[in-house]
């Protein structure tokens, strides 16, 4: 087993994921959590006693109201490097995936980094570099009444913040791709708007 502890730091802004509008993040997680448990606790994370618009998307607090990330919020990032590095490279002669990085070698990479590699602590306090501002942007849909115009508004971290965290893995064979997925955050981060490169970050191993 091989315990990782890392440093983030936020190359480009990192926009804030979590509805405003505590009944809608109540929906959310219980749509999406399977330990119903959990529900109450990270909706009473929000804070959002002031802030009810259902298109505001915003940071979770903890105790002492410092923004935080969710360990989940991690592992998901990991999937999503997985998924997309484990495409490099397509397929063979005989259609087989042609795995050229440690993402590739990974069969249902998704039970692996459930079951097998863990991020603590569940709370990660993210440390700022200035000011707490928002982030303002147009979002366009094609429906079926054709194209529709809506504004989406996220709370926004500044470039230049951080946050330390630790990754275990289960397997020390492991550790390999983990670190390839840290070094995609270069290219893709965390957050809201990350194709427009939101969230970008960089790291370090402390120890």
């Amino acid at each position: 087993m091989k315990t990782i502890k890392v440093k983030l730091t936020f190359t480009e802004p990192l926009l804030g994921t979590w509805p405003a509008n505590p009944n809608v993040a109540r929906e959310y997680i219980a749509s999406k959590g399977p330990d119903a448990s959990t529900i109450e606790d990270e909706v009473a994370a929000l804070g959002a006693d002031a802030a009810a618009d259902r298109a505001m998307t915003v940071f979770p607090r903890n105790e002492a109201g410092q923004p935080i990330l969710y360990d989940y919020q991690l592992k998901g990032f990991f999937k999503d490097s997985c998924g997309m590095l484990g495409r490099i490279g397509g397929k063979d002669e005989k259609g087989k995936k042609r795995a050229v990085n440690e993402s590739g070698k990974l069969s249902a990479y998704k039970k692996i980094i459930d079951g097998l590699i863990f991020v603590g602590p569940r709370q990660i306090p993210l440390t700022l570099s200035g000011e707490m501002t928002e982030c303002q942007r147009p979002l366009r849909a094609q429906t079926a009444q054709g194209e529709r115009v809506s504004l989406a508004n996220s709370e926004e971290i500044p470039a230049g913040s951080t946050c330390e965290f630790e990754i275990t893995c289960m397997d020390d064979a492991h550790e390999k791709a983990v670190m390839e997925w840290l070094d995609y955050g270069k290219l893709r981060g965390l957050g809201q708007w990350r194709n427009s490169g939101k969230g970008r970050f960089t790291y370090e191993i402390l120890g």
